[in-house]
């Protein structure tokens, strides 16, 4: 019997389908019409008003293919796959149940039949003979559906004909169960629950061929359930599944059990071919080093389980990918064989264009000013840097506005007719599971006053209620946040927020989650009763990998940590939020905010590179190459190595990227100096002709040693000095390519060019500015666009034409790396900005430049030698003393 949330579903799923073949978007209009005609001849007769909102946010999903970089040079043959004829039972399963769980048929399609197509091709075909290996990585986004494309690659390799499938999925039990979830409904068909072994999902389809598990989502592998088939694995005519933690001891027993059940003596399992998916691959395959999930060891286990057998697949997932560009591609152990760096194969995901990612968070000006919040409280409270049992006198004040917001929020949803949706707030404000109980404790007794006071209140008049400090509290959230709703969403007036709060309690529930605990983050046990379950999540790494908190809406987080790939998975608000995007937020401080503005903009160029060398016919090695002497793999590098206080010295090459001058002193006869430096120069147009643009001046066709002579003069914070002499020494290494550049002096309306004085640009500088120095918001000096400047009608022509070539250019318009690429030589902009919301700095002047490097420039003739300290380090990006892989809240199993 269907609940009234399958019948949702199904409705859902037929809306979505009605619309796939029209050209240009329905109006809510036309998808309520249709909406009303479906739901009676699908036996649905609820409330529609969810399933419009749904289906206006999935409809205009689009999703591009992804892009793949390969060793164009490796005997292999990526077309097998449309060479056979390859039964489609189980990819066509998977889409049908994507479908049936609101997924848009062209999205579904392009996920299974374009990138999961792809990937198998760059697979060895199950059926070739002898002994072969491949190895692969593929980038997703954060949150973005990486789980949906690896089960549609599992589900299209099965088809083809692997039998043993390894899903390793991070190194919680948490994840791991969620991903045992996702298997049995995606690709088993059947529920792994030994106490409710029902057909579900796919399964449904009571023809479908059920794989086998040999995991279930209580149990991790060991040597005691999988021997209860007490088969060998050529005997099962289905395909076999494990999905297993990254954890030594599992990985050590499945060893054992192949090796003494399968290999009937030999070293390795013939006639098997096998393939493991790697999930969140840059974790403890890699760079964790917790005694029982040592990188060493866990990495070792991985590649000696692969070596059992004479054909064998290794394909890594992340969003993350530095870590894993950072394997040694030529390592080899006797014992573990050879490395898992992806030689083969790097496939780079797109997202769906729903998807609510970095660009919308930290990119987008409009969008990031609706959702972003500043902690500016919370160091007097619970600092960064604070010990195991620290005690919680009490919690900051913006950590409860952000509580307020959550109970307003999830009013409006339910208003919205999201009552049988999830909906959760995150707090990751400690690595300790002792400080993360404390939280919990004043997170519980603010509830029971506020539970108390709306259900006094919420059917008072205002005049009565608003005397009331809670509900005082939550109207002010109400006004603040809600009330106005500029970025979409449907409007309530207070009066309609007020009588909806007390129905968000009722099934409201706090949660800690660490590996230590023993409550369980279940959305699928309330899915269960159709019921939404509203939940507060309060934990440490726990919340920062791979784990999906259904519904997220709020989000409060305080940690300090700059290394890129802990950073980005700690943004478990990426994702999609239909019919709720408007009433998310995020409260991070502000240098959370400008890192992970930074990594952004990295991320976005590392996937623009893979187009890049994928044209030049590069193979991964290239591209391992390239992200190993990229200006940030220092940070990444360094993070890992310098607790002992040791020197790291890298090669790095600056090619196609922007260095700027965003660690600023604020002495004023620095400045002045600088000016009058600036003022000099322009007088002499560095010796070439100024021209005008609608944002200050330019200067072609400069000699490159008057730019050299220029920044080398240039007066530097003590602590930026090295990023400019490395600049500089770049810009020579490239001067026997390159012996002219272009200037660009931007300035913010007219200026005085009279008097060679630049119009200063604003810049905020609320918190990043002191007496000693100021770090420009987003570590960005240059706005959005600049690099357009002084472009000719041609080379603007030929930048639009490689934005709409770029699978990776969401709006098809072009980005400062696209004008980079066509300007074809080094470009030095020259700006002056003045601080501003910092009334101590008010009036400054504050000079800067930038100097963007000319993209294509690979290999060593084209490289630098950068070296660190620890000291250095700390100087540039801050204390690193809050490592999330030192968090204590691992796994002990």
């Amino acid at each position: 019997m269907s609940t009234q949330g399958d019948k949702e579903k199904i409705v859902l799923a037929a809306l979505i389908g009605a619309f796939d073949d029209q050209n240009g978007l329905p109006s809510r209009d036309e998808i309520t019409a249709k909406a009303a005609l479906l739901a009676p001849l699908l036996g649905y007769s609820g409330d529609l008003q969810n399933i419009i909102t749904e289906a206006e946010t999935a409809i205009p999903s689009r999703m591009n293919a992804g892009v793949s970089l390969i060793d164009v040079d490796a005997a292999h043959d990526e077309d097998w796959i449309h060479k056979r004829e390859i039964d489609t039972t189980y990819a066509d399963a998977y889409g049908g149940y994507l479908r049936s769980q609101g997924w848009k048929p062209t999205v579904v399609n392009t996920l299974l039949n374009a990138d999961g197509s792809k990937i198998l091709g760059l697979l060895q075909d199950p059926t070739s003979e002898g002994e072969w290996k491949r190895r692969g990585l593929v980038i997703g986004h954060v949150q973005s559906g990486k789980t949906a494309n690896y089960m549609g690659v599992i589900a299209k390799a099965a088809d083809a004909g692997y039998k043993f499938i390894i899903v390793i999925a991070g190194i919680h039990n948490n994840l791991r169960k969620q991903t045992q979830q996702r298997v049995d409904e995606g690709f088993v068909g059947r529920s792994s629950d030994p106490e409710n072994r029902v057909n579900i999902g796919v399964g449904l389809d009571r023809s479908y061929p059920n794989p086998v598990t040999l995991t279930n989502i209580n149990s991790d592998f060991n040597k005691q359930t999988a021997n209860v088939s007490g088969a060998q694995l050529n005997d099962f005519k289905n395909p076999v599944i494990l999905v297993i933690k990254k954890n030594v001891k599992t990985l050590e027993a499945l060893h054992i059990w192949l090796r003494e059940l399968n290999a009937k003596g030999r070293d390795r399992i013939a006639d098997v071919p096998m393939l493991v998916i790697d999930d969140e691959a840059d974790n403890a395959s890699i760079n964790t080093n917790k005694p029982d999930i040592n990188p060493t060891a866990t990495n070792a286990w991985i590649r000696k389980i692969l070596r059992l057998f004479t054909k064998n697949c290794y394909v890594g997932y992340t969003a993350t990918p530095f870590a894993n560009i950072f394997i040694d591609p030529d390592a080899f152990d006797k014992d573990a064989y050879e490395e898992l760096f992806p030689s083969d194969f790097i496939h780079s995901l797109d997202a769906p264009t729903t998807y609510f990612g970095p660009d919308k968070v930290f990119l987008n000006d409009e969008s990031s000013s609706a959702v972003l919040r500043q902690v500016e409280d919370c160091e007097e409270y619970l600092p960064f840097i604070h010990k195991n049992g620290f005690p919680v006198a009490e919690l900051p004040p913006s950590l409860y506005r952000a509580l307020d917001q959550f109970i307003v929020a999830r009013a409006i949803r339910n208003l919205r007719g999201q009552e049988r949706k999830h909906c959760s707030m995150l707090i990751n404000v400690s690595r300790f599971v002792s400080v993360q109980k404390e939280v919990r404790s004043f997170i519980g007794l603010r509830l029971d006053r506020m539970r108390e006071a709306v259900k006094a209140n919420y059917m008072m008049p205002e005049a009565a209620s608003s005397k009331n400090e809670h509900m005082a509290r939550l109207r002010a959230a109400y006004d603040a946040e809600f009330a106005a709703n500029e970025f979409g969403g449907r409007n309530y007036s207070w009066d309609e927020v007020k009588t909806a709060l007390w129905g968000v309690f009722e099934s409201l529930r706090t949660y800690v989650v660490n590996s230590k605990s023993d409550e369980v983050l279940d959305f699928a046990k309330y899915e269960k009763d159709n019921i939404g379950l509203t939940a507060i999540a309060i934990g440490g790494l726990s919340l920062s990998r791979g784990l999906t908190i259904e519904g997220l809406t709020i989000s409060y987080m305080y940690r300090n940590t700059k290394m890129y790939d802990t950073l980005m998975q700690m943004g478990r608000w990426f994702g999609y939020r239909p019919g709720y995007e408007d009433v998310c937020r995020v409260w991070l401080p502000n240098d959370s905010i400008n890192w992970y503005r930074h990594i952004a903009l990295a991320s976005e160029e590392l996937r623009q590179q893979i187009t890049r060398m994928r044209q030049a016919d590069m193979s991964p090695r290239d591209f391992g190459l390239y992200v190993k002497s990229h200006p940030d793999s220092l940070m990444v590098t360094a993070a890992n190595k310098m607790r002992s206080g040791e020197k790291v010295i890298l090669n790095q090459n600056l090619t196609g990227t922007l260095q700027e001058s965003w660690l600023l002193p604020l002495d004023p006869k620095t400045n002045q100096d600088n000016e009058e430096m600036i003022a000099e120069y322009w007088r002499d147009g560095f010796g070439g002709t100024v021209e005008p643009t609608e944002k200050g001046w330019f200067i072609p066709d400069v000699d490159v040693g008057k730019v050299d002579e220029f920044l080398l003069r240039f007066k530097a914070h003590k602590s930026a000095r090295k990023r400019k002499a490395d600049a500089v020494e770049y810009l020579l290494k490239i001067a026997p390519k390159f012996s002219k550049a272009d200037v660009l002096l931007i300035s913010k309306g007219l200026g005085d060019p009279a008097a060679y004085r630049l119009g200063a640009q604003d810049r905020t500088a609320e918190k990043d500015a002191t007496p000693d120095k100021w770090q420009v918001s987003g570590y960005r000096v240059a706005s959005r666009g600049d690099e357009k400047l002084g472009l000719t009608d041609d080379q603007i022509s030929a930048a639009e034409k490689l934005a709409s070539e770029d699978t990776k250019s969401k709006k098809k318009k072009p980005s400062d790396v696209h004008y980079r690429m066509v300007r074809k030589k080094p470009l030095l902009m020259i700006h002056v900005l003045e601080p501003t919301e910092n009334p101590a700095f008010a009036g400054y002047r504050v000079p800067a430049w930038g100097l963007s490097f000319p993209d294509g420039l690979y290999g060593a003739d084209f490289e630098i030698e950068v070296i660190a300290n620890k000291v250095w380090m700390e100087e540039m990006y801050g204390s690193m003393d809050d490592d999330p892989d030192a968090d204590e809240d691992y796994d002990d199993e």
